[in-house]
Formats: C-alpha cells, structure tokens, sequence
C-alpha cells in the first residue's frame, strides 16, 4: 500500500489468512508538529495492521512503527523513457513530434496525437511550436517540470528569471555572459491538470501563473514559455519530460517544502546541473556547490536570480556539477539498489509466517 489514502484498504485485507501488508509511505515532516501528531494519530489503528512500514527518511517514522520500519530512498529507473538516453536524431525527433520545436526537416517518427501545449498571451493554450518554437536547441534554458503546486515555487522561480533578465542591461557582465542572460529562456512545465482528477489545486495554481503570465510585458512573454504535456499516453508524456530536461541548462526545483524531489534526480542522472533548495527532501539529494546549488530562501526573486546569475555564467562548473550528480544518482538513487533491500524486507515479513504455518503441519512426534 502506498502512502495514506490506501492504508485502511490495507489494514482490512490484512485479516485475510496468510496474507502480507506492506505500507510505503512517500511523505512526511522532519519536524514535529501539531497538525502532523493529529493526522498520526487517525493513521495509527490503520498503519498498526501492517506487518511493516518503508519510509522515505528516518525522520519520517513515528515512533509506534520505529521497531518494524525500514528507510528506502525513492530512486529512478535509468531505463524507462523518462530517463534513458536519447540520441541526438531521437531527441529531436520527439522534439517535433512533442510540438516543442517546429519541424524544419522531416523526421523518422510521426507527430504525437496529443502535443505539448504553450499558454499563449490571451490565456489560451496551443500546439507549442506556435506561432515559433521556444528555441530549445539554440538557447540557453531554465526548466522547472513538476506539479502544478504552490509548494513547488513556480511564481518565486517566475520573478526571479525576470530579475535575471533585468540583469542584462546593467553592464557588469562581460560581453559573451550579457548575450546569454538576453536570450536565455524559463520553461515552466507540469501535467494538463485536466488529467489529474485527485489534484483539484493544480488549475487553480495554473490559474494565478496564467494571470501573471498575462501581466508580463510581450518580451518578457517570448522569453517564458508555461506548457502543459498531455498524459493521454505514459510513454510519450515520460518522453517530453525527458528531452526537456536534456535541452535545458539548469533544471530547477524550487520547492518551498519537498520530501524527495524526484525531477531533480531524473536531471541530476542526465548530466544536467540542479538548482534546489534547503527542503528537506533535496538537501539529502543534492550537494551544494557538488552536485549542484542550493538556495536558502526559495521565496526571495533575487536570490535565485543571484544563483541562476552564478550558475549560468560558469560553465565549466556546471559540467562538473553535472557529471557529479549523474554519478550520485548512480551510487544512490537507481532502482537497481533497492531490489536487495525489497528481497530483505519480503524475507522478513514471510520467514516467520512460513515457519509458523510449518509447525502447524508438522506432525507430531512420539516419545524416544
């Protein structure tokens, strides 16, 4: 069973003989917290009928699980279409199937029935090669690809790049690093929220990013692009997200709270350089000024427009903090790792049922 909503479902099938139940639970706080205690203590009759608990972080555990809880980080699969690697011919081809950038030459593969979506600026939303592509393969961008959350930092992000846009006109930057910040671009992207029926907060967070993306004036507006990607189909989705990540120059996660920021390893594990925050979940993902950089007030425009500034302007640095993350992504977060420690946990919650159902078929023995 996976995170809360599940866990009474759990807790019955639990009665049925012989059966086992595992709870993963993907969220949590690292602090205590009255809200927190109260939700613990309406989880806990339910959470208790598991013969073990699998958590994120050790902060995460409650102290009536702590003696039948394991700690499994999340992690990726280097293999699926998110995360495996593209050749240059396959990465622009989904590219132009995907709408992210126009087709000036044919291409093997044929266009996606569903195409990623821009927000144009009367708030609508179209194919987004049009009227003209982002300019994915040409310009340096900034990509943030998560849910359409408040917690994710999408309007702080969106105010910083502005700030950093503003910066290329005050002439303390050298020649080449000025034309960068004039032509660099953001690129806000998360899932049609029309998909998502469990998540009725991400229209209303794609609402206020739409109306101050109406507010920009119309060269603030060509250097930001927000996309919705279509999830009609997983593959081309996980496709999308993948060459996205690969264009870009820095992936961002600016989340104000994270337990474990998934798109910032699917970057990290592609090479690309991260820009976090101190949420909890990211900090124990990446390290600043080794895998990446980590911002301490993901709220603050400037701030993240004085490390986008930093980062954009080294690029030999942002190679090696590329090449860093990818191999702590290796070491740490691939979902080959776990597979000893699910065969560890399954082992340990059927040894003893299995040893109890042999003394009760074995029969039993005379006097010597």
């Amino acid at each position: 069973m996976h995170d809360p909503q599940p866990l009474g479902a759990g807790a019955l099938l639990k009665a049925m003989p012989g059966l086992h139940a595992i709870w993963r639970c993907h969220i949590g706080l690292e602090v205590e917290s009255p809200i927190a205690s109260a939700a613990w203590t309406f989880l806990r009759p339910y959470a208790e009928r598991h013969d073990h608990a699998i958590f994120s972080a050790p902060e995460y555990v409650p102290g009536f699980l702590a003696a039948r809880a394991s700690v499994m980080r999340p992690t990726i699969d280097p293999l699926g279409h998110k995360n495996r690697e593209l050749s240059p011919h396959k990465l622009v081809g989904v590219l132009c199937n995907s709408a992210l950038v126009a087709g000036a030459h044919p291409v093997l593969t044929p266009p996606f029935a569903h195409p990623a979506l821009r927000l144009r600026s009367d708030g609508t939303f179209a194919p987004a090669d049009q009227p003209s592509d982002i300019g994915l393969l040409f310009r340096p961008v900034v990509t943030q690809v998560s849910r359409w959350d408040r917690l994710k930092g999408f309007r702080p992000l969106l105010d910083g790049f502005l700030a950093l846009k503003r910066r290329a006109g005050d002439g303390a930057h050298p020649p080449r690093h000025r034309r960068r910040l004039e032509i660099v671009r953001l690129v806000l992207a998360g899932p049609d929220p029309a998909a998502i029926q469990d998540d009725p907060e991400a229209r209303e967070v794609l609402a206020e990013l739409t109306a101050a993306y109406r507010a920009l004036e119309p060269g603030a507006q060509a250097d930001v692009a927000v996309l919705t990607l279509p999830m009609a189909s997983v593959k081309e989705n996980a496709l999308m997200v993948n060459a996205l990540q690969r264009c870009s120059t820095v992936v961002v996660q600016n989340s104000l709270r994270e337990g474990f920021g998934l798109t910032a390893t699917e970057a990290m594990w592609k090479a690309v350089p991260v820009l976090g925050t101190q949420a909890w979940g990211l900090r124990q993902q990446i390290r600043d000024g080794v895998d990446g950089r980590l911002v301490t007030h993901p709220d603050d425009p400037e701030e993240l427009a004085q490390v986008l500034d930093e980062m954009l302007a080294d690029p030999k640095q942002r190679f090696v903090w590329g090449q860093n993350g990818q191999r702590r992504v290796h070491d740490a977060f691939l979902v080959f790792g776990q597979v000893s420690e699910w065969l560890r946990v399954l082992g340990e919650c059927d040894g003893p049922a299995r040893a109890a159902a042999s003394d009760a078929v074995r029969p039993a023995r005379g006097p010597r």
